[in-house]
């Protein structure tokens, strides 16, 4: 597997100061430092000051570059800086492809991914999901539908781009089954920037998103006049969280408290209405929610 190309750029989200004096997140609710929380964490990483996760900046609202093309913006940046103000650390985000982040967190390269990861039952083979959303995927389609796309079954005999590593990658996958002898021509791309410009140009007639990022495709006015949803469909619902390698529990564990933190003040609402998320919400953040009965 090829390794990690890691941008120079490296977001650092000021997540807590060093006087642990109470901060804000979002527009009502508040978030404040635990020194419990912060004690919880393991020596190393209290000794270095900070936290560090990969993205893939190419999935708004979730993660994306604001119009400078270097700040990294979106609901799970805003998350961060709200995890790090609660345990008194900084957040730091560094770009790389999402295909190679599970093997990057369980070489140590990072602590975690934030990058819209689905919780599944093959990922926590490789890590410790903590999950803070709720989604399914659905199918984006030019504006116009000019391809009549409706649902899955549509799908066959066509080009359909999608981003490499994803679980709507496997959804197609799986689905060629049912296409008998018109299958469809999947063609897999390092970013989900990539696919759409697939989708935009004609070159395919559909591309899979979770379903947050698909919507906001669709309504932003940057970008509705290029795309629609094929229907609000959503398939295979399930939990987004953030991975972290086996064997980290300590880390994963004070995350966890500053997520459901966050999460009971009030701070994970106000960020989700800033970013239009709000279908999403989940009521406490959860561990390996894929493989929990």
């Amino acid at each position: 597997m090829k390794k990690l190309m890691v941008s120079a750029l490296a977001l650092t989200l000021l997540a807590g100061c060093g006087d642990k004096k109470d901060s804000t997140a979002g527009s009502t609710g508040t978030v404040t430092f635990d020194q419990a929380l912060h004690d919880s964490l393991p020596q190393a990483v209290r000794d270095r000051g900070y936290i560090r996760f990969v993205t893939d900046a190419s999935y708004a609202p979730m993660e994306s570059f604001a119009a400078d093309g270097r700040t990294i913006i979106g609901f799970e940046p805003d998350l961060a800086d709200a995890i790090g103000q609660v345990l008194g650390i900084k957040v730091q985000i560094v770009t790389g492809p999402f295909q190679t982040a599970l093997d990057k967190v369980a070489d140590g390269t990072y602590e975690g991914v934030l990058s819209a990861m689905t919780d599944t039952a093959e990922r926590e083979k490789k890590a410790d999901f903590v999950d803070y959303f709720a989604a399914g995927s659905t199918i984006i389609v030019q504006r116009g539908n000019p391809h009549e796309i409706a649902d899955l079954t549509n799908l066959c005999g066509n080009v359909v781009a999608i981003e490499k590593g994803t679980i709507q990658a496997d959804l197609l996958h799986r689905s060629q089954s049912g296409c008998g002898d018109r299958p469809m021509e999947i063609n897999e791309y390092t970013t989900n920037a990539d696919a759409l410009l697939q989708l935009r140009t004609g070159r395919a007639v559909a591309v899979l998103n979770d379903f947050p990022a698909a919507t906001y495709l669709t309504t932003d006015t940057r970008t509705s006049n290029y795309y629609e949803l094929a229907s609000a469909a959503q398939y295979e619902p399930g939990l987004i969280g953030i991975p972290f390698a086996k064997g980290n529990s300590q880390l994963r564990d004070a995350v966890k408290g500053a997520l459901d933190r966050v999460i009971s003040t009030g701070a994970y609402t106000d960020l989700l209405q800033r970013w239009n998320l709000g279908s999403g919400a989940v009521k406490a953040a959860s561990i390996n929610s894929a493989t929990q009965d």
